[in-house]
């Protein structure tokens, strides 16, 4: 089996073995969590021969968007960007689901917290099967960390140290025996899990917190609305959800790049409507595995194939 040290990355402006990818011990970012982060998925089809990279402009787009809520200004496009990654998953020769981890940060080697304009960049691509294994329902716990509030840390912003919140988050929902944790914002209302958004089924309703709750604006979350908009006709509510609504929802799920569409049987050692997987959530998790494989035509555009980049364009 290939040693990890060996894959491919894009680093320091060149493209370098993982083992060479080395940080300052005094660099900034490490520090002062001054950096910024995303996720994005890439699935291999086997029957297309094809490894898909999904909606990655997009995330690239929000990436851009969110570095410069602290000054960083990568040069490149979203689109030379996506096909940067595109460049080493095909250098890498990956034919197995990835995952890819951009990540800017402040690079001067000091202490201060003053910043200087100086960063720089990584891209990260590493093979990933499953993040968490939900294929029988997760258990969820409200923790007592409540979510960062928009004007001292912004949620939408995949912020490196804005993270200790969702670590602490983890660590107490773990610690008590449950998966995954679900935070609440200052005003007491629901606002997403640890490091996913959350969604639940009600009076025949699709119902999601809107991102005034302090939550991300995850690209997920949005394939999901429109799937379920235009596959199952469901009507899909962003409004404000309280506590306890967890404990009479009809059903619940959980949504992220990692996360995927992970269904939630239990919260808070409550029954999640019947406690089993609920017949929306099972569509939706069928239906965003069948996009994202490339299965739907209808959905296409989501993909960016690293291989054959004119061949989904024929279909």
């Amino acid at each position: 089996m290939p040693d990890m040290m060996d894959t491919l990355v894009y680093f320091g402006g060149r493209v370098v073995p993982l083992g060479e990818a080395q940080v300052n011990i005094l660099t900034h970012g490490l520090h002062y969590g001054t950096g910024v982060f995303e996720g994005i998925r890439g699935y291999w089809s086997e029957e297309a021969g094809e490894l898909f990279l999904v909606r990655c402009e997009e995330h690239y787009a929000r990436w851009k968007t969110n570095c410069r809520m602290l000054g960083i200004e990568p040069p490149q496009t979203a689109e030379e960007l996506t096909e940067l990654t595109a460049e080493l998953v095909r250098r890498n020769g990956f034919r197995t689901d990835i995952y890819v981890r951009p990540i800017a940060y402040m690079s001067s080697p000091r202490i201060g917290v003053r910043p200087d304009g100086k960063f720089d960049f990584a891209i990260i691509a590493v093979p990933f099967g499953v993040y968490m294994d939900s294929s029988k329902g997760l258990h969820a716990g409200v923790a007592s960390w409540r979510r960062l509030e928009d004007h001292a840390l912004p949620a939408r912003g995949k912020i490196c140290g804005a993270y200790v919140n969702s670590v602490l988050a983890t660590t107490e929902a773990h610690r008590h025996g449950y998966d995954e944790a679900i935070l609440l914002n200052e005003s007491g209302h629901v606002a997403e899990g640890a490091t996913c958004n959350l969604f639940l089924v009600r009076h025949g309703k699709l119902i999601t917190p809107p991102p005034s709750e302090n939550i991300l604006e995850g690209i997920t979350r949005a394939c999901v609305m429109e799937l379920a908009r235009r596959e199952l006709h469901l009507e899909v509510v962003e409004r404000p959800v309280d506590r306890t609504e967890l404990y009479c929802c009809d059903e619940l799920f959980l949504t992220g790049t990692a996360m995927e569409v992970a269904p939630v049987t239990r919260v808070d050692h409550i029954a999640v409507g019947s406690g089993q997987i609920g017949p929306v959530t099972a569509h939706l998790r069928e239906l965003y595995q069948q996009a994202v494989h490339g299965r739907i035509r209808d959905y296409h555009t989501w993909l960016r194939p690293c291989y054959e980049p004119v061949h989904m364009a024929g279909r």
